[in-house]
């Protein structure tokens, strides 16, 4: 496995892969790998002939201050695990590589994100925005591959891909769950053991929101079911509960079969947890 810190030594070495005939797979990561990250690999293994890893904690999409300075670095532990998994290139460039100087580039990408994430979180998406456009712009990738557990995310690439024409496949990959349903997130390593146990209510909660909506409840009795569960579970504060167009991802009020996102944000402590399901 070749690890890369920067962006010339990289092309260059890409530049002779592709010279070769090798197709490129991309994984963008920010670190604090766990299987959900290795699935990712996997997908990208299957598909193309060499998988290129990013592992760049990018300061412009976390607008706490505080959230990216206990953001899990673990890149040593990160490597030895992509070598297992047959991952051929890592990317792990400094944010001086990244941004010589901060960028004055912005991204409005319209009602995508003034709901869910970019409505609790301004600033974020100009900011995943910024660095995936640049990723894809330094690799190059024939794929590009991402978890549906940030499923805003996907739908905010899916128009950066869309609306500047980059040349390449996006692939939208399931969420990896813990045995006990908790998705697998690099912020997990951040709860302490008591909150760990209690996590999975998290993901309890939006599976009986899919039973309600299923049995013909509405949206607003289905919110309210949910805001209720989980205030009754000392340790766990909702920020939001969604039910969203799985395209638009604006709210609806009713099920509609296939094409139904339910979507949540809550903080244990200082941690900050996200999830979702499609139904």
């Amino acid at each position: 496995m070749q690890v890369f810190h920067t962006i010339k030594s990289l092309q260059v070495f890409l530049k002779s892969e592709r010279l070769a005939g090798k197709s490129v797979g991309l994984v963008p990561t920010m670190g604090a790998l766990h299987n959900g990250h290795l699935s990712l690999i996997e997908a990208s293994k299957k598909q193309n002939e060499l998988t290129v890893c990013s592992i760049f904690v990018n300061p412009t999409q976390f607008n706490n201050a505080q959230d990216l300075a206990v953001y899990p670095r673990t890149l040593e532990a990160d490597c030895q695990m992509l070598e297992s998994a047959g991952c051929d290139v890592v990317f792990a460039p400094s944010v001086e590589e990244m941004y010589p100087q901060l960028p004055n580039l912005k991204f409005d990408f319209g009602d995508l994100e003034r709901v869910m994430e970019g409505k609790f979180r301004p600033g974020h998406f100009n900011g995943v925005g910024v660095v995936v456009s640049k990723l894809f712009n330094i690799v190059q990738p024939d794929s590009a591959y991402f978890g549906q557990k940030d499923l805003q995310q996907c739908a905010v690439i899916n128009r950066l891909v869309k609306d500047l024409s980059f040349s390449l496949t996006l692939n939208i990959c399931p969420t990896q769950r813990e045995s006990d349903g908790l998705a697998m997130s690099s912020r997990n390593r951040n709860l302490s053991p008591e909150q760990r146990n209690l996590a999975p209510e998290i993901y309890k909660s939006l599976q009986q929101a899919c039973d309600l909506l299923k049995n013909k409840k509405s949206g607003t009795e289905t919110q309210k079911f949910v805001t209720e569960y989980l205030s009754n579970v000392n340790g766990i504060e909702l920020e939001y509960f969604e039910i969203s167009d799985f395209e638009t991802l604006q709210p609806i009020n009713q099920l509609l079969e296939g094409q139904t996102a339910l979507c949540i944000a809550a903080f244990m402590g200082k941690t900050r947890l996200i999830d979702n399901v499609i139904i």
